[in-house]
């Protein structure tokens, strides 16, 4: 009698799933299919991305060659072109190093422009590095309150900047005479453990200069002599 149960119990079973598959079955199959289509998309998109990385990393290396070899305008060209199509992240370092290659021709305000586009971008990484930039290139031109503006980001305690911007704003003190505040800066930094090793010695290089010279102005270099005239030689 059990057997007889278990087989009526199975058949109803095969009846319902039947029953199920004809109202379902096709969503069932829908589903699945797009689940496949969109694995195969996917994989599809990462192969196509990888392509278009590589490719934008041999850009840049190229770029950066003819940097090296003094070409800063056909490197700022080069880079220019880059930043359209690459991907995201690589198009912030070929405007980054567009920014660079400006400066180094004479264009800064060009360079800064362009600094504070990524920066706005970004606002950690690369987008850093474009500010702590943007201010050096322009730091002896923008007010003390306008730099201390610019590098608010980086000057907050947390970021790993916060020692550049000290430093470029201590020598900014200095630059408007202002050698209380500058040496004050200077000993700070050379005294803080957390900062960069090569900062700190900068930073104590210039506190002992300011300390010893009490904040003299020596002047500038002169000119070198021009050498005298043969004799019998009319001097020009």
């Amino acid at each position: 009698m059990s057997d007889i149960f278990r087989e009526v119990e199975e058949e109803v079973r095969q009846e319902r799933l039947q029953k199920w598959w004809k109202k379902y079955g096709n969503y069932v199959v829908a589903g699945v299919s797009i689940l496949v289509i969109g694995v195969a998309g996917w994989k599809l998109w990462e192969r196509y991305d990888l392509q278009q990385r590589m490719k934008a990393s041999s850009q840049i290396e190229s770029a950066a060659q003819m940097s090296a070899a003094g070409q800063s305008d056909l490197a700022a060209q080069a880079y220019a072109q880059i930043a359209k199509k690459a991907p995201s992240g690589y198009a912030l370092v070929a405007q980054l190093n567009q920014a660079d290659e400006l400066l180094a021709t004479g264009r800064t305000n060009d360079a800064v422009a362009l600094y504070m586009k990524v920066a706005e971008h970004d606002k950690a990484g690369i987008g850093d590095v474009a500010r702590m930039r943007a201010a050096w290139a322009q730091g002896d031109k923008l007010s003390t309150e306008e730099l201390k503006t610019l590098l608010a980001p980086l000057n907050d305690g947390k970021s790993k900047w916060r020692y550049m911007a000290r430093e470029l704003l201590a020598y900014r003190a200095l630059h408007d005479n202002n050698t209380a505040v500058a040496g004050k800066e200077f000993t700070a930094l050379a005294a803080d453990k957390d900062a960069p090793t090569s900062l700190r010695q900068r930073a104590d290089a210039m506190a002992t200069l300011i300390r010893t010279s009490g904040g003299k102005d020596y002047g500038t270099v002169p000119e070198p002599a021009k050498p005298a005239a043969p004799q019998g030689t009319a001097t020009p």
